[in-house]
Order: C-alpha cells, then structure tokens, then sequence
C-alpha cells in the first residue's frame, strides 16, 4: 500500500486531496477494505484537529454542492483516505517514524505562507535527512500552498536549511536531487458546511466543497504524481496560473468594481441578475479571453467553469471579502489585461477600460 504523508489537517486538504486519494481508493475497491494508498495526517499548529480526527476514526463527512455542467449537485459521503493523524507538537517522534515508513511514496503540504518562513522547512528538513540517511529513496514532494512556483521555493528553503545545519554534503545532495519537488496550483473552493446544512450537522468535521476541481502538477512526465480526473500534469504551470488570476481572479475584482455601492452582499447575488451576468460573460469571452490568447489553456472552457461557479446557490462567497486590498487587486488582475487587449488587437477594450475609469486607474 503507497502512502502519504500530509503536512496539514485543515479543511483544504481534507476536501481536496484527501477527497482525490478517496476517490482513487474507491474506483480500484469500492468495499474500501483494500484502499491502495493512504494518507498519515501531520498536525502541527496545535489545533487538536488529530486528537479530533482519531476520536473519530479518521473519517468525516465530505459534502459536494454547487453547479456542474447546468444541473444542481448536492451530495455527501464519508472519506475514510486519512489512515492516522499525528500531532507534531506532542509525538514528533511519530512525525518521525512515519517518514521513514518504506511505504511513503508522496509529501503533501498546506502550511500556508507563514509556514514557509517559520518551522516547515526546518521540519522537512529534519525528515528528508532522515530518510537519506535510512539510505531510503526519495520522495515526491506535492506542495499546495499558495506561493509562486511553491516547490523550487520550498526547495530552496530545505537546501538552504541543510546547508546551515552542516550536514554531510551527500546527505545535502540526496535531499536535494532524490527528492522530486512539483510546482502545483490548486483551486477549489472548500468551506464549512453552512448552518443547518442536511447531513452535517452530527459531525463537526464535515467539509463543505464546490464540484469544481484543479490541481496542475508541473513535474517531468516519468515521476508519479496522484493520479485523479482533477489532477492535470504539465511541463510548465504558468499558463495556469495565469489563465486563473487573470480570468476567475479578475472575474472576482470586476464584479466588485461593478457592483461597487450596490446593496450586493454575495456573488451569487450578483450571478442572479441576468444583467450583471451577461455583462460580465461579454467581459470574459469577448475581452479577457481574446487578449491571453495562446499563452493560456483552454481560455473560453475555463471562463464557462468560472461563470458556473459563480452560480453555486450554496455559497456566500462575500464581496466585501474580496474588495480587500481592491486598488492593488485592480493592478494585478485588470490593468495587464487591458494592456494585452490594446497590444494584441491594436484597440481599447471597452468594458475593461470602464472598469479602470471606474477604478480611477489611467488607461
């Protein structure tokens, strides 16, 4: 049985990878008593969420609402991926063994950014050493937080980590090159269950996800990744990760700029008028879309992915939430779009521009 081991026992993961690996375990065994890979939950910010998980025998409750390919879709089951959860903070010695289990074959992570420049990479460290010096092979490293092009970072750090503790130059190497470090981008939206949600309410760890799924993998074609419908490996990330801050993040911050003043609370408010929505499309088809051209993947598909999730009738996705930091947000996600636009077609993009009129951004 392949296992994983996962730095992270937030709902993101549990509703995303550890939904992924379910999915996997059920295709090839749906009796679940044979799952082919299993997951070792690492807890390290002194949550209580691996005590919580244990007492509930690692499984909890996975609900999958919003909208896919026009219908409604509200399902729930329960994931039992987590085969045990670990608190470093009290059993580092656990973090330990489980490393060098000869079963690991991946290290998933969401730390968050904080995590990066704090006690991750220091932790990793103290890992990957001691499986190198097992004389253990290397892992494959699938890092999921936000950060640009998150596994050379993270690989940086680790080396650099190393390097500071003075360990063996061949012990330094083998980290460094045994391992394989992905660069990954994730995108789904994961949340708790809302008040009075069917179904959740007798389980306090329930996790709440959109149907929509992505996890682009950049890796060479011949290191084994997680294999899932929601998992696309590539050669280069970039076009992802440009295709998503400019089109579903720039989505976010045009309905805000559009909207702005308006007794809007939700985006979900805003798909509800038929005017705001058509808009909005003509923005991303007829604009945004056009002005990316080759340098993204599957443009005008993912904008119809983004225009439906935007429909979930079961999210409150605020819009006061994502009009934080909306000046610099504006900038990152519109301004660049509009000039691609100019710079392409040799014309102003009318919609574009009056958005950055509206936002009091020269164009």
């Amino acid at each position: 049985m392949e296992r994983v081991l996962q730095f992270g026992t937030g709902r993101f993961l549990r509703g995303f990878v550890d939904a992924f690996i379910d999915d996997a375990n059920m295709a090839t065994d749906p009796g679940g008593n044979g799952s082919t890979r299993a997951v070792t939950v690492v807890e390290t910010t002194g949550s209580g969420m691996a005590a919580r998980l244990t007492a509930q025998g690692c499984a909890y409750q996975l609900l999958v609402r919003g909208v896919e390919q026009g219908a409604v879709v509200d399902t729930s089951r329960v994931i039992r991926s987590i085969h045990r959860a670990v608190d470093a903070t009290h059993a580092p010695g656990a973090v330990v063994d489980a490393a060098l289990d000869p079963d690991v074959r991946f290290i998933v992570s969401n730390t968050t950014e904080v995590g990066y420049a704090t006690d991750f990479p220091a932790r990793l460290t103290s890992l990957l050493e001691a499986r190198a010096r097992a004389g253990l092979p290397g892992l494959v490293l699938l890092p999921c937080e936000l950060v640009e092009r998150n596994g050379d970072r993270l690989r940086v750090l680790v080396v650099e980590e190393a390097t500071r503790r003075g360990l063996d130059p061949r012990v330094i190497e083998h980290i460094r090159d045994a391992n394989r470090w992905a660069v990954t981008l994730v995108d789904r939206i994961t949340t708790a269950p809302g008040a009075g949600t069917s179904g959740a309410a007798a389980d306090p760890l329930a996790v709440a996800v959109e149907p929509f799924a992505s996890w682009v993998v950049e890796v060479p074609a011949q290191v084994p990744i997680i294999e899932h419908a929601a998992v696309e490996r590539t050669a280069d990330v970039q076009p992802y990760a440009l295709r998503k801050i400019r089109i579903l993040n720039g989505a976010h911050t045009a309905l805000v700029e559009r909207l702005r003043g308006s007794q809007t609370r939700f985006v979900r408010e805003a798909m509800d008028d038929a005017g705001v929505t058509a808009w909005l499309e003509a923005l991303l088809i007829e604009e945004i879309v056009p002005a990316l051209g080759e340098r993204i993947v599957d443009g005008e598909a993912f904008a119809g992915t983004v225009l439906e999730r935007f429909h979930n009738p079961f999210q409150d996705h605020r819009l006061s939430d994502i009009a934080i930091h909306h000046d610099e947000k504006v900038a990152i996600r519109l301004a660049p779009t509009y000039q691609d636009h100019l710079a392409r077609f040799g014309r102003a993009p009318r919609l574009l521009g009056e958005l950055l009129r509206g936002a009091g951004v020269r164009s």
